[in-house]
């Protein structure tokens, strides 16, 4: 049985671990349908408030810490992914999405300020050091990219003075998310990649994930009966990796395909044929070991970490428990079941390579994933180069309970859309879903549009939301390099208000970003006119200076200037030199 239970398991082990230690760190594995497996890294780790603010550090890191203390920064969550996770499949999103972040790069922060404008000014602050730590194009977020949200952001933090906090919202979803970005990652770990669970991350395997997300959470935390208060920071990479190519060798990882006749096909698809097959759900569990999938042994415990007794769970296995496990380890470890029996968890040893084994099995009991509480797709319509419209497809799937939600959308300013023609409809009533409206229009190079819905969906229902929009023309120099590609608008993020949350964390799904085609000169046309202007300046200058500098002579001395050779060269221009000095 695999659902949601297993997160909550984890993060009351987290909780409790980061109550008593600085530092605690934690992998969950969880087997997904078609031979996929997803693979969370937990790193979580603490300081006291008041050696944070004299950057007395422990297991923070310092370079992050002096930039949050210069920015005035009192809560960031920044997000690097790639890929989109298919919720059809892979049912309810780890962590309920609140640890994901939309194509490319995403930030929203809490700056605290006496104005709008010295928030923005330490935003912009905050936006250029995370770049050069994080080796990122976040210096591109400037007032066109940033939006200040209203309803779809909460703080997780314990404030004391929220009153002067600023929330500001900005995406890259044209960023390009590698390993640059993943060493500055686990730069920041304690460990750093040579011990711990951090020795997984492998950038090969990585970004070959099908989705892969790494988030940094930073708030501050206060304890309501010691009134003292830390600063947390927690660090997640989410990945769902196919087993099957995961486990191809490098030196031939290209895929022989099966031959159709050994293929499984579904046929109970209404388009199943003889030459389109259906993939068919395996009973049978793929084998699988971490050396395998992740391309590198684990080496053994991070021993700046700080457990006991049952918070010493460092690696958890969430699968059914007919499911065979193996250890191979020549250390001691420790293997603790739950009641729900769902989840195993083993305590790492120190100093040895941890591995885990789980054979090919024929699995009696299938997989039961939590279903997410909405679907939620995007997709632009149209055609021309003047106009288009965007239309949004969310879905309940609860047959009882409705679902209250913010939608959230940030364009560019090129990007256009008419407020009037703003539609939203559900399948199962007349009624308007949209309960509140916040909508700031766009100015030119200056800022992009805004706009957050706040709207109720009744259960099995279907919503869809419409609306019309004018592309702009930008200026010759506004264009990127591979302008026919078209330009990524981000991704749509809902909030949902009900069911509420368990935590301050949230529950939060994305859409995928859209390519905006825009009106594309002829980049071309000013190559054409230089050629052919040089063409013409280099014919007509060449003859004038021709005629400007070439001497014209008879015939008769040109033959005695052959004929004399270089020394009648020689004596032709001394005579007339002498000629016209006046001497004979």
């Amino acid at each position: 049985m695999l659902s949601s239970l297993a997160f909550l398991l984890l993060h009351v082990l987290l909780a409790g671990a980061a109550a008593s230690s600085e530092y605690d760190e934690r992998l969950l594995l969880r087997p997904l349908p078609q031979s996929s497996l997803l693979a969370s890294f937990t790193f979580r780790s603490t300081e006291p408030a008041s050696t944070f603010s004299q950057q007395n550090l422990r297991y923070f890191p310092r370079s992050l810490g002096q930039i949050l203390q210069h920015a005035h920064t009192e809560e960031l969550h920044l997000r690097f992914s790639v890929g989109r996770w298919d919720a059809e499949n892979w049912g309810q999103r780890p962590s309920y999405g609140a640890r994901e972040g939309g194509t490319g790069v995403e930030l929203w922060a809490w700056v605290e300020a006496q104005s709008e404008e010295e928030a923005f000014s330490r935003w912009l602050t905050l936006t250029n050091a995370l770049s050069g730590l994080f080796c990122a194009s976040l210096n591109f977020i400037d007032a066109t990219k940033t939006i200040r949200p209203v309803m779809s952001f909460q703080p997780e933090g314990d404030h004391k003075n929220a009153s002067n906090l600023h929330v500001l919202h900005g995406t890259l979803p044209h960023e390009v998310v590698c390993t640059e970005n993943l060493t500055p990652f686990l730069k920041l770990l304690p460990c750093k990649g040579k011990a711990g669970i951090s020795s997984l991350l492998d950038g090969h395997k990585l970004f070959d994930a099908a989705w892969q997300t790494m988030s940094i959470d930073v708030r501050p935390v206060c304890d309501a009966v010691s009134s003292t208060c830390s600063v947390e920071m927690e660090q997640t990479v989410d990945m769902v990796l196919d087993v099957d190519r995961a486990k191809r060798p490098r030196d031939n990882p290209i895929p022989r395909p099966l031959p159709i006749d050994e293929i499984e096909c579904d046929t109970s698809k209404p388009y199943n044929a003889a030459d389109t097959c259906y993939p068919l759900d395996k009973t049978a569990e793929p084998a699988w070991n971490l050396t395998e999938v992740f391309g590198r042994p684990l080496k053994g415990d991070c021993p700046l970490t700080e457990q006991a007794g049952d918070n010493a769970n460092t690696v958890c296995l969430n699968i059914p428990p007919e499911r065979t496990v193996q250890v191979n380890t020549s250390g001691e470890y420790a293997e603790t079941q739950f009641s729900s029996g769902t989840l195993r968890c083993y305590k790492l040893p120190t100093g040895a390579d941890f591995d885990l084994v789980l054979p090919k099995q024929q699995m009696t009991t299938g997989l039961v994933l939590a279903k997410p509480p909405l679907y939620a797709a995007r997709s632009i319509n149209g055609h021309g180069q003047e106009r288009g419209s965007v239309q949004a497809i969310i879905k309940n799937p609860s047959a009882t309970e409705p679902v209250e939600f913010v939608y959230l959308e940030s364009l560019p300013w090129f990007m256009k859309p008419y407020l009037h023609t703003l539609r939203a409809r559900v399948d199962t009533s007349p009624e308007s879903p949209i309960r509140e409206t916040y909508y700031r229009p766009a100015v030119d190079r200056q800022r992009g549009t805004h706009l957050e819905l706040k709207m109720v969906i009744p259960p099995a229902s279907t919503l869809t939301l419409t609306y019309d929009f004018e592309k702009a023309i930008l200026r010759y120099t506004e264009y990127p390099p591979d302008a026919n590609r078209g330009f990524d608008v981000a991704p749509a993020v809902v909030r949902l208000l009900s069911p509420n949350s368990q935590d301050k964390k949230g529950i939060y799904l994305r859409t995928t970003s859209l390519l905006l085609p825009l009106p594309t000169p002829d980049f071309s046309m000013p190559y054409n006119v230089i050629i052919l202007t040089s063409t013409v300046m280099a014919l007509g200058f060449g003859n004038i200076f021709n005629l400007l500098v070439r001497r014209f002579v008879g015939v008769d001395e040109a033959q005695t200037v052959g004929t004399g050779g270089v020394g009648g060269v020689v004596r032709g221009k001394l005579n007339r030199l002498k000629a016209l000095l006046g001497k004979g």
